[in-house]
């Protein structure tokens, strides 16, 4: 071995050791990985940053905001839900979300899809009285093998993307994952939907932010546009249409207010006081196209920018100046900016609009307004603010409009008309300039710290090859495995990649293990694909822990799961993934 080949491995083998201590957050270990590498001589200087202007990190980064834009429009989310609420047993229902999660997963994020789902799955649980942790955990295993499906489902896809062109000229196409993701999903989809037994059922959900404030239940203002499918219900249909998860208590025609009656019926116009939970009336909002009072309107009722609106959650403090009065009367919306869209207030069901409601200490209020000037007006007013909350004011018409984008950079990817970081790159600018998703939360939906890892540890990673260290550690794994055969050489890969992930981040694993997958595939005189696509699933597939993926790590306090319950039904899975999966690999790509 040469010095340079000594250091290139000491380096691994002490980033390794960070990542394992889990001392340092794995971008900070990252960094201190790139800066030894550099202090070691094994990256140079000049090739230090060539990791920021990487495709991998462009593509990355622009599938977390496309994502964004998908998620912020709600489409998929009430497509779904309203799919899953027409089926009544649990299991059921689970099996539902859990296939929307693995499917949404292949397009975006599979955090963020996971993510969008979660609030109408916990909803679920709490209407049939089950425990959220009936859904929670197969729907976050559900995203990790949805993932696998396409070239931007997970980061690992990309990665070995990256490492088959620079092995044979030719990345992997946007649905080359296909044959073999798809099939894994429907495996596990029917793992899940016998396996879900071994979950346990006594688990109570962590106290979020509603069960601490005990909110019961808002009150909003909305009116019932053109078009709006309630109009020309009775409000009998309407509560039958929405489950009666929502209720009526109060309904305005003009300058007049009707008695809100069974029969009463809802026409073009009306302006109905909606009470119910936060999730509950954000969904019916969009799926009915009602339109919440004061939406889109500041001073003046001059519409505000999209990019500096946000909508955030308070409380009225005792010795607050809104104690007695009416936003109305205070004039909130012209003197202040600020819209009163809903009100909660512990024991009391509220009838007027918003608007109109004298306000007491403890109401909990959501209002809408520039996000900068938000916290000193809140002070002024003597509240104090909780959450920001996602509540979708954007145009309807803009809501296909991420989706259209989205379809069209993965047709222009997938056809090889474009570069793939190029399509995506464009396609993420695109959102942002027609306003599908403003640009601050653009940059909020950035992780930097993965864009960060990445991009310290693509030069640690083209170390082990400049170096020949990769090649080094190859040979040895391939002459451990030259008495495999090629399923067994391949299973082989698939299960380190698998055993490493949970100690590493996936993403790391797979810049880690790709080039030596490469060379090991090489050294065994066998096309590089197999051995790729191995990895890429064995990185994408930890059902183990809760610490290994953010998809684990996202369902741990709402589902009430302890470390051993992902074990419970993840050896199992990973079992299974091992040994369809093997020849699914061989089928698809042939040695």
């Amino acid at each position: 071995m040469t010095t340079p080949q000594w250091l290139s491995l000491a380096t691994l083998g002490g980033m390794m050791a960070l990542f394992l201590w889990g001392r340092f957050r794995y971008d900070v270990t990252a960094v201190i990985a790139l800066l030894a590498a550099i202090a070691l001589g094994v990256v140079s200087p000049k090739d230090a940053f060539s990791g920021f202007s990487d495709d991998i990190v462009v593509i990355v980064g622009s599938a977390l905001v496309l994502s964004a834009a998908v998620q912020r429009s709600g489409l998929i989310e009430g497509l779904l839900q309203s799919l899953a609420q027409r089926i009544k047993r649990p299991q059921a229902q689970m099996l539902v979300m859990s296939a929307a999660v693995g499917v949404a997963s292949g397009f975006i994020k599979n955090v963020g899809a996971l993510a969008m789902l979660m609030p109408g799955a916990v909803q679920m649980a709490r209407k049939n009285k089950a425990s959220p942790s009936l859904y929670l955990m197969p729907m976050a295993f559900a995203s990790l093998l949805g993932g696998l499906t396409t070239l931007i489902g997970t980061s690992p896809n990309i990665i070995v993307s990256r490492v088959r062109e620079e092995m044979t000229g030719e990345p992997f196409g946007m649905f080359d994952y296909l044959p073999t993701g798809a099939a894994l999903l429907v495996v596990g989809l029917l793992f899940l939907s016998v396996g879900w037994r071994l979950l346990p059922t006594d688990r109570n959900a962590a106290q979020g932010m509603a069960e601490a404030i005990n909110i019961s239940a808002y009150v909003i203002e909305a009116t019932v546009t053109e078009g709006s499918p309630v109009a020309g219900l009775t409000v009998a249909e309407f509560h039958e249409r929405n489950e009666g998860e929502i209720g009526v208590t109060g309904l305005m025609r003009g300058d007049m207010r009707g008695e809100v009656l069974p029969y009463t019926t809802i026409g073009e116009g009306d302006v109905l006081i909606l009470s119910g939970e936060p999730d509950v009336l954000e969904r019916i909002v969009a799926a009915d196209r009602l339109t919440l009072a004061g939406d889109g309107k500041g001073k003046g009722d001059e519409p505000q920018r999209a990019d500096n609106i946000g909508v955030i959650e308070a409380v009225i403090r005792s010795d607050s100046a809104l104690i007695g009065r009416t936003a109305r009367r205070l004039n909130m919306r012209d003197r202040l900016g600020i819209n009163l869209i809903a009100i909660s207030r512990e024991g009391a069901t509220i009838a007027n609009k918003p608007g109109n409601t004298v306000l007491q200490a403890g109401d909990v209020i959501v209002l809408q307004g520039p996000l900068e000037t938000m916290p000193a007006r809140l002070s002024e007013m003597g509240a104090l603010p909780l959450a920001e909350r996602q509540i979708g004011l954007g145009s309807r018409k803009a809501r296909w409009l991420p989706l259209i984008i989205l379809a069209c950079a993965m047709v222009a990817a997938g056809s090889g008309v474009v570069p793939a970081a190029m399509a995506f790159f464009a396609a993420a600018s695109l959102t942002v300039i027609t306003g599908a998703l403003p640009a601050d939360e653009a940059y909020k939906a950035i992780e930097w710290p993965i864009l960060i890892m990445l991009a310290a540890l693509i030069p640690v990673s083209e170390s082990l090859q400049t170096t020949g260290a990769s090649d080094l550690i190859a040979v040895v794994l391939a002459n451990f495995a030259v008495q495999l055969p090629a399923w067994g050489a391949v299973a082989l890969i698939l299960v380190a990649a698998m055993a490493v992930t949970p100690f590493l981040n996936n993403a790391a694993t797979v810049l880690v293990m790709a080039p030596i997958a490469a060379v090991f595939a090489e050294q065994l005189h066998y096309r590089p694909e197999a051995f790729l696509i191995a990895t890429a699933i064995g990185a994408g597939c930890d059902f183990l822990t809760p610490i290994g993926h953010q998809c684990n790590t996202l369902v741990l306090g709402p589902g009430g799961y302890r470390f051993g319950d992902y074990a419970r039904l993840g050896a199992p899975l990973s079992v299974l993934v091992v040994v369809i999966g093997t020849p699914l690999i061989l089928w698809a790509w042939p040695l």
